[in-house]
């Protein structure tokens, strides 16, 4: 492990817990459940010089959540509204969008790639697929990534 940001995966039992205790103060952070860091350190019991020694260093790892995450490739037609049939037929499918990116049109269709929570999803992948595709101006989708 030569490089700086080398990482390892450590199950939370065998650590310290002024790690837990960061993840804790960077959750009531994000959450916007407290107004500053220091509130937040002092939340999670530890020192606000051990929060920001270690914030950017300490992550929480969820299995669930990356086990259920998908990426799709989709070709759509340049037409307005057929990104938004598709983003509204996945929330409806249960699917949680978590990034969308688009290429520019090229030969009256763009690439975009999805990536999607999917765990409360009561459809199966290949059942949503199967109602992307025939969506009006869906000319290809596939699965590229996940489960």
């Amino acid at each position: 492990m030569d490089n700086e940001k080398d990482f390892l995966l450590i199950r939370a039992d065998a650590l310290p817990s002024v790690f837990l205790n960061v993840v804790k103060a960077k959750k009531l952070i994000a959450q916007g459940k407290v107004k500053s860091s220091s509130q937040a350190a002092q939340m999670a019991g530890i020192s606000r010089s051990v929060f920001y020694k270690y914030k950017d260093s300490v992550f929480e790892y969820d299995t669930v959540a990356s086990d259920h995450i998908i990426t799709l490739s989709v070709l759509l037609y340049d037409e307005q509204g057929i990104l938004s049939s598709v983003l509204s037929e996945m929330s409806a499918q249960g699917a949680n969008i978590l990034t969308i990116n688009q290429s520019i049109p090229v030969d009256g269709v763009a690439h975009v790639s999805i990536s999607a929570r999917i765990d409360a999803m009561p459809t199966s992948i290949g059942g949503l697929l199967e109602k992307l595709s025939k969506l009006y101006g869906v000319v290809e989708v596939k699965n590229i990534m996940g489960k």
